[in-house]
């Protein structure tokens, strides 16, 4: 008798990727984070973790949130490598900005082979990062992204380098018109109090950032 295989639905293995993206390798991940970054509703998300619970993807623990385990992990890296494969080649060959082409490589990842990926990943000479600062996972690796602090965590005065932001495309098209992108060294100046804008220090020029905005960046003290 054939064992039955449970294909994931592109919706299933967007949220597998989110889980991968807010951290769900090394911490548990709350609804509410998974609502904000994927702008569904709560009842939405609460279904569709109680799909991936079933089927072998997370692990949960009430009132915490969920994890990947294993198998969600070894799924997501491969979600996450071809995606990011793709951003990579649509940036370098297609002339895409880096806030234009995250809808483009969705539909791909979607859709591409695990051969056509590895093939495309030789053909830009084994890129390491994304045009978002994320890791890429090696062919038939497992990728646990660092664990990096938000701007909005950072000391004010502390001098600090851009390393990653979220994939989202509001988010990005809000970064490129305040001038803010990856490996940027800024200086922190203020940050508001209850969730008030965070102003930053960039080559002599003062730039303000919404709080919202400076919770997704994600960046290393120097």
């Amino acid at each position: 008798m054939k064992k039955l295989v449970i294909r994931l639905t592109p919706n299933k293995e967007d949220y597998l990727k989110i889980i991968y993206e807010l951290g769900g390798t090394e911490k548990k991940i709350n609804n509410k984070e998974i609502v904000k970054r994927l702008r569904v509703s709560a009842a939405s998300v609460s279904e569709m973790m109680s799909k991936l619970l079933k089927e072998g993807y997370i692990e949960r623990l009430p009132y915490q949130g969920v994890e990947l385990n294993d198998k969600g992990l070894r799924k997501a890296s491969t979600l996450i490598r071809k995606h990011r494969i793709w951003e990579v080649f649509l940036v370098e060959h297609l002339g895409y900005s880096w806030n234009e082409v995250h809808a483009e490589a969705e539909v791909l990842e979607h859709v591409s082979s695990i051969e056509l990926t590895n093939r495309l990943e030789k053909y830009l000479d084994f890129p390491k990062i994304c045009p978002h600062g994320g890791m890429i996972p090696e062919k038939n690796g497992i990728l646990k992204e660092p664990l990096l602090e938000k701007l909005t965590e950072q000391n004010e005065n502390q001098k600090v380098l851009i390393k990653r932001v979220a994939d989202e495309k509001d988010l990005l098209d809000y970064l490129v018109s305040i001038d803010i992108g990856i490996n940027d060294v800024c200086i922190i100046n203020s940050i508001g109090a209850y969730e008030g804008s965070v102003v930053v220090e960039k080559e002599h020029k003062k730039i303000q950032i919404s709080f919202k905005a400076a919770s997704d960046i994600f960046v290393q003290a120097i």
